[in-house]
C-alpha cells in the first residue's frame, strides 16, 4: 500500500522559534487589548488576531524590560536551555506559541485522535496496570516472587528471561554456560512454564512476557499450558514483546534474518486475532531504543515506524485492519526529561490514530488507540549514590501517569548492580502506589493539557518525528531501513553526542559529574547461586527422559513443513509445546529453516 501523507500538526511559531522578538510584531493589526473570540469553529476559546498582537507586544515589552533586567542582576545559568534529547527550551510558552485546534489536535479523552487519553474517565474508572518486571534464577524461585509481588498489590505479571531463552538456547547448551538464570528466569520446556504459573489463575492474571526472537515458542508455551489447565484460548489475557524489528535496531537477541522474522510475527497476529482474542500478540517496543541512546523524537519516530511496517505485513497478507490492530500494544521509555516525555506519550497517540485512520482506513475507534506499557529508564539509573534513583523513578513514574500510559514498571533503585532485592522492588511498586493514591494526579483526565509548553512540545516532538517516518518512507519502510542501517545510525550518533555532553560538564547528572561523594557505602544485593544452572539441567534432562520423544520429532517435522511452506507456524509450534519439544529443538529448526543473521559493518 503506498504510504499517504500524515496530516502535519499546526506550525506554532516562525522558524520553530518560540516568543522570539523578531515575532513580536508579526500579524499586528493594531489594539493592546486581550480580546478573546470563540475560535476554531466555536471549539473553544482563543484570542482574535488583535488579542494576538497585542500578546506578542507584551512578551516582547516583557522580555526588554522585567526579564533584562533580572538577567542582569542574575544572569541565566546556562547559555542554552534544552530537553534531555536536545531540543531548545523557550523560557516563555504562551498562547501565540501553541494555538490550537481542539477537534483536530486534542479531542476529548477517550475520542479522535486521543491525544488526552485513550479511555474516556482515565485513571477515574481504573488505575493503571502495576506490572513490575520479575524472574531471575529457576522457574519456582520466580514463581516465588510472583506471589509475594501479587500479595503486595501489584496488578499484572511481567516475565523477565534469562539470556539463553531469549535467543533461543537451551539451560544445557554450551552456549549457556555461567547464563542460566542470571538475567530471568530459565524456561527450556513446557514444564518449566507449569512450574513458573504454578497457583496463578492464568484466566484471572495478564501476563506480560518480555521476549523477541524466540517470542513465538514462549507463546506456544503459555497457550499448551492453558490448553492442559482446561482454560479456553479465549479467556487467556496478556502481551508478548514479540517487536523483531527493534531487535535488529537495538537491542540484538534475534533468532532469524528481518524479512523471515516479520512473516513469524505476522502469523502470530493472524493467529491471536482469530484464537487468542484478548492477547495483544505484539508489544512495539520504543524503551530498547531509546536506551540504546536515541532522543525521544527518534524513539517515536522509530516505533510509530515498526508499528506501521507491522500493519503493512498483516495488510499485505489480506487481513482486515480492524480485525488485528485493536490487539497492537506499545511499550515507552519514560526518560529522565518530565515535560518531554509527557509530550511524547501525548504525541504518540495522536500520530498513530492519524495513521491507523488517514494511512489505513481504520474504522474502529480500537483500531486507533495507542495502548502503552511504560517502563522508567533504566539507562538513568547510576551506580552512584544509588539511592537516589528513588528520585530518579518517581518523578519518571509521575511523568508516565501524566503521559496517559495504561500500564507501568517502576526500575528498582539497585538495577546497576543486579536483580532487585525484594526489598527494593517493594520500594519501587510503593512509589506507583503512592502516586495512585496519595499525589492527587489521578484524579482528573490529562491534568497538563493546554499548558502553552505542553502543546507546544507534543507538536514540535511529532514534527521531528514525522520527517523520520517520511525518510523511513521513501526508503521503502522500516525493513528497508534497518537493512540500510538507517536507524542503528542515527540512534548511534544521538549516544554519541549526548555522552560528549556529559563528559564536557554540560549535561549534569547528580552523583556522576555533579555533586560527587566518596567512600560510598555498598548496598544489599541478590545473587544469584550458579547452582541454579545444574538444577535446571537436571530438570531438562528428566523431562527429555519421560516425554514421548517419537511424538516430539513428529512435531518438529510439522514445525519445518510449516517453516519451508506458507502456513500458519503457530498451530505447529503449540503442538511441538505439548509434546514437551524443548525451546532450543524449535528454534534451531527455524534457523536452520530461515537462517541466521549478522549484523552489517559500520565504520
Amino acid at each position: 500500500m503506498a504510504p499517504r501523507e500524515l496530516t502535519p500538526p499546526p506550525e506554532t511559531a516562525a522558524n520553530g522559534a518560540l516568543g522570539s522578538p523578531e515575532n513580536a510584531n508579526a500579524g499586528d493589526s493594531g489594539g493592546d487589548a486581550l480580546r478573546c473570540t470563540n475560535g476554531a469553529g466555536g471549539e473553544g476559546p482563543a484570542l482574535d488576531e488583535a488579542g494576538l498582537a497585542a500578546l506578542r507586544r507584551a512578551v516582547a515589552a516583557w522580555r526588554a524590560g522585567p526579564v533584562a533586567e533580572a538577567s542582569a542582576r542574575f544572569p541565566p545559568r546556562s547559555e542554552r536551555f534544552t530537553t534531555w534529547s536536545g531540543i531548545d527550551v523557550p523560557d516563555l510558552a504562551t498562547l501565540v506559541d501553541a494555538p490550537v485546534d481542539h477537534a483536530a489536535d486534542l479531542g476529548l479523552p477517550g475520542e479522535y485522535p486521543f491525544t488526552r487519553g485513550v479511555q474516556p474517565t482515565m485513571y477515574r474508572g481504573r488505575l493503571w496496570t502495576m506490572r513490575m518486571f520479575a524472574g531471575f534464577g529457576t522457574p519456582e524461585q520466580t514463581n516465588a516472587r510472583f506471589k509475594y509481588l501479587l500479595a503486595e498489590g501489584q496488578t499484572g505479571l511481567s516475565t523477565a528471561f534469562d539470556f539463553p531463552t531469549l535467543m533461543g538456547y537451551d539451560s544445557d547448551s554450551p552456549r549457556s554456560l555461567g547464563e542460566v538464570g542470571m538475567c530471568g528466569v530459565a524456561v527450556d520446556t513446557l514444564r518449566d512454564m507449569e512450574v513458573l504459573f504454578d497457583g496463578i489463575p492464568l484466566d484471572q492474571v495478564t501476563t506480560s512476557m518480555t521476549i523477541n526472537g524466540p517470542a513465538a515458542v514462549l507463546l506456544a508455551f503459555y497457550i499448551a499450558l492453558a490448553d492442559k489447565r482446561g482454560i479456553p484460548r479465549s479467556r487467556i489475557g496478556g502481551t508478548v514483546q514479540n517487536d523483531c524489528l527493534k531487535e535488529f535496531i537495538a537491542q540484538h537477541a534475534w533468532l532469524v534474518p528481518p524479512r523471515p522474522a516479520m512473516r513469524i510475527v505476522t502469523d502470530m497476529i493472524e493467529f491471536c486475532a482469530r484464537e487468542v482474542p484478548r492477547w495483544n500478540s505484539v508489544s512495539i517496543s520504543g524503551y530498547h531504543i531509546r536506551e540504546a541512546g536515541s532522543t525521544a523524537a527518534q524513539e517515536l519516530a522509530f516505533t510509530l515506524a515498526d508499528g506501521l511496517a507491522y500493519v503493512e505485513s498483516c495488510v499485505a497478507r489480506g487481513l482486515d485492519v480492524d480485525a488485528f490492530a485493536p490487539r497492537l500494544s506499545f511499550f515507552f521509555d519514560v526518560h529522565s526529561d518530565f515535560f518531554e516525555e509527557i509530550a511524547k506519550f501525548r504525541a504518540a497517540r495522536r500520530m498513530w490514530a492519524r495513521f491507523l485512520k488517514e494511512r489505513y482506513g481504520a474504522k474502529k475507534a480500537e483500531s486507533m488507540k495507542l495502548r502503552t506499557h511504560a517502563q522508567t529508564a533504566g539507562v538513568s539509573l547510576t551506580a552512584q549514590q544509588p539511592y537516589n534513583n528513588v528520585v530518579r523513578v518517581s518523578l519518571q513514574a509521575l511523568a508516565a501517569v501524566l503521559g496517559g500510559t495504561q500500564s507501568l514498571h517502576t526500575n528498582s533503585l539497585d538495577e546497576t548492580y543486579a536483580l532487585p532485592t525484594e526489598e527494593s522492588v517493594t520500594i519501587a511498586l510503593r512509589t506507583q502506589q503512592i502516586i495512585a493514591h496519595e499525589s492527587g494526579v489521578a484524579n482528573t483526565i490529562d491534568p497538563l493539557g493546554g499548558s502553552y509548553y505542553v502543546e507546544w512540545l507534543t507538536d514540535r516532538l511529532e514534527r521531528e518525528a514525522l520527517e523520520y517516518i517520511h525518510r523511513i518512507d521513501g526508503m521503502g519502510g522500516m525493513v528497508a531501513a534497518i537493512e540500510k542501517g538507517y536507524p542503528q545510525r542515527e540512534i548511534a550518533a544521538s549516544a554519541y553526542r549526548f555522552q560528549r555532553e556529559l563528559e564536557s560538564d554540560e549535561r549534569i547528572m547528580v552523583g556522576v559529574n555533579r555533586y560527587a561523594v566518596g567512600g560510598e557505602k555498598a548496598i544489599p544485593l541478590l545473587r544469584i547461586d550458579e547452582e541454579v544452572q545444574r538444577v535446571q539441567c537436571e530438570n531438562l534432562a528428566r523431562v527429555k527422559a519421560q516425554r514421548d520423544n517419537d511424538r516430539v520429532r513428529r512435531a518438529l517435522a510439522e514445525v519445518r513443513s510449516a517453516a519451508r511452506g506458507r502456513d500458519n507456524l503457530m498451530p505447529p509450534l503449540i503442538a511441538a509445546a505439548s509434546a514437551y519439544a524443548t525451546e532450543q529443538e524449535i528454534c534451531d529448526v527455524l534457523r536452520d529453516v530461515m537462517g541466521t543473521h549478522s549484523d552489517p559493518a559500520e565504520f
